[in-house]
């Protein structure tokens, strides 16, 4: 069939096709580059490749002085910042950080147990 029955109308099939791969390409962005370009629950930025060996996407609580926290802790690590993005929305922050240098547990453990941590992820 050319239509398929939604909830309350038909919709074509090339637009449930169309919606599946650009739903499926936003997962894959955010997946592989840490993206969240329109996401509706998370504070946009839109990512390509990275520009470091690792890639640090860390969600947490909008208050003052996460993004010192972070920076200051890759500092104290010997880890150099090659680039990095932040953006918020409402109680909600999303810093992305690429960096050089390996990431060794002890890296990993400080940002995760920040209070303001909501999640962590580390892309390499």
């Amino acid at each position: 069939a050319l239509w398929e029955a939604g909830e309350d109308r038909f919709v074509p099939k090339e637009a449930q096709e169309a919606i599946g791969q650009f739903v499926s390409n936003k997962l894959r962005d955010y997946l592989a580059h840490g993206s969240t370009t329109l996401s509706v629950n998370l504070p946009n930025l839109a990512l390509d490749a990275r520009t470091g060996s690792h890639r640090l996407a860390h969600l947490h609580h909008n208050t003052p002085g996460v993004l010192a926290g972070i920076n200051q802790t890759l500092a104290e690590h010997g880890v150099n910042i090659e680039g990095q993005l932040l953006a918020t929305r409402g109680d909600l922050g999303y810093v992305v950080t690429d960096v050089a240098a390996d990431l060794g547990p002890d890296v990993c453990r400080v940002l995760e147990t920040m209070a303001q941590t909501i999640r962590l992820r580390v892309l390499s």
